[in-house]
């Protein structure tokens, strides 16, 4: 008579160890390396706004921000940005008075000719909204700055085909914390803050099968992420 023919017994452990690889690859996971973006210098703008001795609020703007930003939506915490402004694009409206701005009772720009911010730690609030704490260098003086950010869409332009990240930001600083202290009885002390930001993120920098995968939302990409703009 044949001997009876054994049933494989069924690994006892392949649960327990399918969930100990799980619990090992999470960490990898969340380390994963967030995309890289760069300011656009074109969609970017930095606006200024100070009291004028009661009569009204001086306004004044940025432009042409040159910086770059790590960050991937639901990673608040992980984002980091560095951002310079050319203090050359400083404009109040009146070519005087911008020359006046950047003399060395003010900005000083022959010696200080940017203004740098570099984020310390991200604070998120909610999927869209974060506090971004930072340092910001004007006339060689450093202080901490809190930006309150929107993050407004985070998709493939539709115009360009370009993965594009937009946000809106505001602060309130102390003018006086930069050196910015001349006429105290004709300037605010307090200037408000708006910033718009687009970045465009750089070829490459995501994690492989999601640089280029566009969303059920976004265009199908014609040309890679860095291609040459084909409108404004």
């Amino acid at each position: 008579a044949s001997m009876p023919r054994r049933r494989p017994r069924p690994a006892p452990f392949r649960p327990a160890l399918g969930f100990a690889l799980a619990l090992l690859a999470a960490p990898l996971l969340a380390a994963r390396p967030l995309p890289e973006w760069r300011l656009d210098p074109v969609h970017s703008r930095v606006l200024f706004e100070v009291g004028h001795a009661g009569f009204s609020q001086a306004l004044a703007t940025l432009s042409a921000p040159e910086g770059r930003l790590r960050y991937a939506p639901g990673r608040w915490e992980d984002a980091e940005v560095e951002v310079r402004l050319p203090l050359s694009r400083l404009d109040f409206g009146d070519a005087d008075w911008n020359e006046a701005m950047l003399g060395r009772r003010w900005f000083d720009a022959g010696r200080h000719p940017e203004i740098h911010f570099r984020s310390t730690r991200v604070e998120p609030v909610d999927a869209e909204h974060a506090r971004v704490h930072g340092e910001l260098s004007v006339r060689g003086r450093r202080a901490p700055v809190v930006l309150e950010v929107r993050q407004n869409a985070v998709k493939r332009n539709p115009l360009t085909l370009r993965r594009t990240a937009g946000f809106s930001a505001t602060a309130e600083l102390d003018r006086r914390d930069f050196g910015l202290d001349a006429a105290p009885t004709l300037v605010g002390h307090s200037v408000r803050v708006r910033i718009e930001v687009e970045a465009l993120r750089t070829r490459g920098s995501a994690s492989p099968g999601e640089a280029d995968a566009p969303s059920e939302t976004e265009a199908p990409a014609t040309e890679p992420d860095d291609a040459d703009p084909q409108f404004p």
